[in-house]
């Protein structure tokens, strides 16, 4: 991998700021979803967490076919994009929000932050990613939250690796673990969730006081944990991190090969599938937009095969329209969990906040 930078902007950790993502289309170009209501620009704005990312190419071929101009607002993790979003619902900074996750989506509902719209193509995206019968939100992606590991760490310590929630909590594993805040950050509140879905509701609490006791650490958020504190990243290596345990994603190994070079035969880093929660995002049009014609037409775009096929290699991340291709990088590479825990969306919105603030009673005092 050529440096953390590199890594960061393309794999979930893009610097704060406002980037305008291609060239401006034409003044006659149609808007792709034929919406009247809208300012007449031809700028679209797109608000998101940090790991939007997108090949140019794409975007550039979505200016041509609209005349639209997408500009992205990157706003921290993705709890924090949220919850801008929500100080500013009625007036927002953009037209659509990409990022709110199954872990966060009741608090973007119930907050009113979504106009509804049935995007173009709907139909070839994966049912059970579909939650909202409203179509306030349109899914758009999925990724497992699980455990990376450091394999030389492991190795040359002669030490098997962790495969599950319960492995963490055993003595050899103590002070090797990092996770994100799970108030502050999406891929700590999926652990988090992870954990209630294995332990119970009963059981989580309990975890939790042992896992402390285990020595995890908590930082802020994604960035942190995998490129400054995680020793398998190339940008902890950099930065001579000394955990070789962090709560990413079962897609992260391919980002290791992908920007190394030379590139490596096999992935420095592994999953321990075990240890898994499912997240799927999801972009809405926001109330109050002043493109809507152009965010609808983005939203359409974002289900597009050609956005679908590009993800993966971009953001690292798993397509939610079934006829999607995955490049082979991305299979090799990546970990496939095929029944990972999860907790139903009505737990999540009536629980969310009582399993947050008891983690937090547990964990950082």
């Amino acid at each position: 991998m050529n440096t953390t930078t590199k890594y960061a902007a393309t794999a979930l950790a893009a610097a704060l700021g406002v980037t305008v993502l291609a060239g401006c289309g034409s003044d006659d170009g149609s808007a792709g979803s034929g919406a009247s209501k809208g300012s007449g620009s031809k700028t679209v704005t797109l608000v998101s967490h940090d790991s939007f990312n997108v090949s140019k190419d794409v975007l550039e071929a979505f200016t041509k076919e609209t005349g639209y101009t997408v500009k992205t607002l990157k706003s921290g993790d993705a709890g924090a994009a949220l919850n801008q979003e929500i100080l500013t619902k009625g007036s927002p900074r953009g037209d659509v929000f990409f990022g709110v996750d199954n872990t966060l989506l009741s608090r973007a509902l119930d907050n009113g932050l979504f106009t509804p719209y049935e995007a173009k193509g709907l139909d070839r995206v994966a049912k059970d990613t579909q939650q909202d019968e409203k179509h306030r939100v349109t899914p758009v992606d999925t990724g497992d939250i699980c455990v990376n590991y450091d394999k030389k760490y492991f190795a040359d310590k002669k030490l098997a690796p962790p495969k599950t929630f319960a492995d963490l909590l055993k003595p050899a594993y103590k002070n090797l673990l990092v996770t994100e805040n799970a108030a502050s950050s999406s891929p700590g509140l999926g652990f988090l969730l992870g954990t209630v879905a294995a332990e119970g509701e009963d059981g989580y609490e309990a975890y939790w006081k042992k896992l402390k006791a285990n020595g995890v650490k908590v930082v802020d958020g994604w960035e942190q944990a995998y490129n400054e504190e995680f020793s398998g990243s190339a940008g902890g290596k950099k930065a001579k991190a000394d955990r070789p345990l962090v709560v990413s994603y079962a897609s992260s190994p391919p980002v290791e090969v992908l920007y190394a070079d030379p590139q490596p035969k096999e992935a420095p880093t592994g999953v321990a599938t075990g240890t898994c929660f499912r997240q799927t995002e999801y972009a809405g049009l926001l109330t109050g937009a002043k493109n809507e014609a152009g965010g609808k037409a983005l939203l359409d775009f974002l289900i597009s095969k050609t956005f679908q096929e590009d993800m993966p290699l971009t953001m690292f991340v798993n397509p939610v329209v079934e006829d999607a291709e995955l490049p082979e990088l991305f299979t090799k590479h990546g970990e496939k969990v095929d029944t990972p825990p999860t907790v139903a969306p009505e737990k999540i919105s009536a629980n969310r906040e009582q399993w947050i603030q008891s983690w937090q009673s547990l964990v950082l005092k």
